[in-house]
């Protein structure tokens, strides 16, 4: 297939042990499913061939991710790539999941599993910025979100990327290269981090 948006993939990243949720937190129950579910969803719902989901820590989350994405029809579209060094942090899981990757991909959305309320029309809106910059990510409030959209250009980068900060240190040498659009929906913002969060 050659480039274009019909060549873009999905990440997401889902391999950290949840410290401080306890533990096993993206195969938690959360609304009547577990809290993968949402963010599985919303990647299944973005213009890319297929999607990634890189774990480790929990070793329920790749039968899980098998569950969810035959119930939905997207058994097809789920990759799973097991990232051993997901103690180091996000950027090892970013690695893992971006040297995964088809080598004719155009670009790559970075979702995180602990994301339950993101939007699915946002990623099509990214998408469709992207010729405007080398990256694009939705802002709310002033604040960057995610999902995270990076063009096929800055790969190699991200196979660099070290660390818990994941592409933080990228998104922020990009300048105006970086395109943020929009929303009005702060699930682009919405994390989970412990067992009291709504």
């Amino acid at each position: 297939m050659g480039t274009g948006v019909n060549a873009l993939e999905a990440v997401v990243l889902a391999a950290g042990a949840g410290v401080r949720f306890g533990g096993d937190k993206l195969t938690a129950p959360r609304a009547g499913g577990v809290l993968l579910a949402s963010a599985l969803a919303a990647a299944f719902a973005a213009p890319a061939r297929a999607v990634t989901v890189v774990w480790g820590a929990d070793p329920a989350v790749p039968e899980t991710a098998r569950r969810l994405a035959g119930q939905s029809g997207q058994t097809a579209r789920l990759r799973l790539v097991h990232n051993p060094d997901h103690a180091e942090g996000m950027g090892a899981s970013l690695r893992a999941g971006v040297a995964a990757l088809p080598a004719d991909s155009s670009g790559v959305f970075v979702f995180l599993g602990d994301m339950p309320r993101v939007p699915h029309a946002i990623a099509g809106q990214l998408a469709d910025s992207l010729t405007r910059g080398s990256a694009v990510a939705p802002l709310h409030g002033g604040r960057r979100g995610h999902p995270v959209l990076f063009d096929a250009a800055l790969l190699p980068p991200l196979l660099a990327s070290t660390g818990d900060q994941g592409a933080g240190r990228l998104l922020a040498s990009l300048g105006d290269r970086l395109v943020l659009v929009t929303t009005d929906d702060d699930g682009v913002l919405f994390d989970v981090d412990t067992r009291s969060d709504p």
